[in-house]
């Protein structure tokens, strides 16, 4: 039987297909001269087929197949390709076949995670106690300068240097604190980079309130211009990393619901109160100011550990790392959106939106450091049968009823926010009345008795009143301004925002105490016959 017999069995209309199965190497037939158990080798029977009337079809199938340009001899069989019709939109990569999706992710995106225990709330509050705590260990410790360090009896020599204390601790703190809080704002090489501010800023805090336990230690009679500088320099060192830390602490509350920016704000004032209740009890436990001031710097050392602890613990909350992510994609959405346009963030715009709040910001502050503390401090007791005695009035109608009422401000400010964005601009213009207030009280700047300018209140408790005043409404409205702020501009420019907000908050604090050089020159020499 020839091969051309055995091929023709199948008819006319397979003989394409059979050729085909044949030169793709399927299974051969089993029947026939053409068998793989007849050794006949593939050339032989690719020589059978270009002859005859097989070779002719044959010929007619590789033309056909030429004009479709597909191989003549063998096509390969290719994959099964799905494509959705969502693929010819050109979305981006991210937005495709879930690329870079978790389960954990993917839960979160479904079941947005809560604040369990309000875990990250409470953490944001300790990092505001300690995004002010160096400011405050350093004011509130006015008795262990002034009247223990730089003081006559321990030095031996009436110097100038104690007089204007804490004008010179002031200035010397917010003046790298602006410098450093701005320069993170403006500065775009790293500026996602929060750990890294983080980290190094409380490692450097750390080391520097360490130094100052030591001075504590030390006998520095002796050279007491030497400790002055020295201190100088270390609460100049120590605000350099705190306006890093205090503004990097602010954005990133940004991220979250605007009540956390409140927590840092509440935590800041409440830093003030926990500072005066640690020197109060410092003061009635220590037996000497020495032991006293030791105790009190080594539990600021021991906040700033706990700060640093807790700043890690973060990202393993479920919470934080969902507007985490939210935060990211805004971002990516925007970077996207800016494709061809400049990278970095717009600055001036966002000033434009959030000018009224960060007005606010500035006002309010400004008006409580022009009173708080180098004024205040500096009020005395008008009645010697005031129920709170003469050791620790300054303590307590001053640096805790202050820092108390400043710290439910900020928690009112979370209860009840009024007012609203547009008119809180109206009391904080009136806060400034204040200032003339508590300079016509038994206000007394060193030396003691110096003052010409009459004083018109000589009620303690009118005093004490208007310092309750004057610390709820800085907590509260301050409060109010911080978390309006972010809610100003879009929320991929919320961090931007925040930051802006704490730097108007350090330029307020700046402004305030180079004011507070004017209030002992008036009363000093000014005088007037009521």
């Amino acid at each position: 039987m020839s091969g051309s017999g055995s091929y023709g069995k199948d008819g006319a209309g397979g003989a394409a297909p059979e050729s085909q199965r044949l030169l793709n190497g399927a299974d051969l037939p089993t029947n026939g001269l053409i068998q793989r158990s007849n050794n006949v080798s593939r050339e032989e029977t690719l020589r059978r087929l270009q002859g005859g009337e097989d070779g002719r079809r044959f010929s007619e199938d590789h033309a056909a197949a030429a004009a479709l340009n597909e191989s003549p001899v063998v096509q390969r069989q290719q994959p099964v390709k799905l494509t959705p019709s969502w693929e010819d939109s050109n979305l981006p990569d991210e937005e495709l076949n879930f690329r870079g999706v978790t389960m954990e992710v993917a839960e979160m995106e479904i079941n947005p995670p809560k604040d369990r225990y309000n875990l990250v709330y409470w953490i944001f509050l300790l990092h505001g106690i300690g995004t002010l705590m160096p400011w405050n260990m350093f004011i509130t410790a006015k008795e262990y300068f002034v009247d223990y360090k730089l003081s006559e009896e321990y030095t031996g020599e009436k110097t100038a240097l104690a007089s204007n204390f804490l004008a010179y601790v002031g200035l010397t703190a917010q003046i790298p604190n602006v410098i450093f809080n701005w320069a993170n704002i403006l500065w775009e090489g790293k500026g996602q980079n929060l750990t890294t501010r983080v980290v190094y800023s409380l490692v450097f805090e750390v080391f520097i309130f360490i130094l100052t336990v030591v001075l504590a230690m030390v006998n520095t009679s002796t050279w007491p211009e030497a400790f002055f500088f020295v201190t100088m320099g270390s609460v100049a060192a120590l605000n350099m990393a705190n306006g890093i830390y205090q503004n990097t602490v602010y954005g990133m509350a940004a991220k979250l619901p605007f009540k956390y920016t409140g927590a840092v704000v509440l935590g800041s004032n409440i830093s003030g109160t926990f500072t005066s209740i640690v020197s109060i009890v410092s003061l009635l436990i220590a037996p000497d100011a020495r032991t006293s001031a030791i105790y009190y710097f080594i539990t600021a050392l021991f906040i700033l550990l706990v700060c640093f602890d807790t700043y890690f613990a973060l990202p393993l909350n479920r919470f934080y790392r969902y507007h985490e992510m939210v935060n990211e994609k805004e971002q990516q959405a925007l970077r996207r959106a800016q494709i061809g346009q400049t990278s970095s963030a717009p600055l001036w715009p966002i000033f434009k939106k959030c000018m009224p709040q960060l007005f606010n910001i500035f006002f309010v502050f400004f008006v409580t450091l022009a009173i708080f503390p180098a004024v205040h401090a500096d009020i005395k007791q008008s009645s010697p049968d005031f129920f709170i005695s003469e050791k620790f009035f300054t303590e307590i109608t001053c640096f805790l009823t202050f820092n108390m009422f400043a710290m439910i401000g900020s928690m009112t400010a979370s209860w009840f926010p009024w007012p609203g964005p547009k008119y809180l601009v109206v009391p904080v213009v009136l806060r400034v009345f204040f200032i003339p207030f508590f300079m016509v009280c038994n206000y007394q700047p060193l030396p003691i008795n110096s003052r010409l300018f009459p004083v018109f209140i000589n009620n303690d408790w009118a005093y004490w009143i208007a310092s309750m005043l004057l610390g709820w409404t800085s907590g509260h409205f301050s409060a109010l301004g911080m978390m309006y702020c972010p809610r100003m501009v879009e929320p991929q420019h919320a961090v931007r925002a925040g930051m802006l907000g704490a730097g108007f908050l350090i330029t307020g604090i700046f402004c305030g105490i180079l004011f507070t050089m004017l209030p002992p020159i008036f009363v000093k020499s000014i005088s007037w016959t009521v």
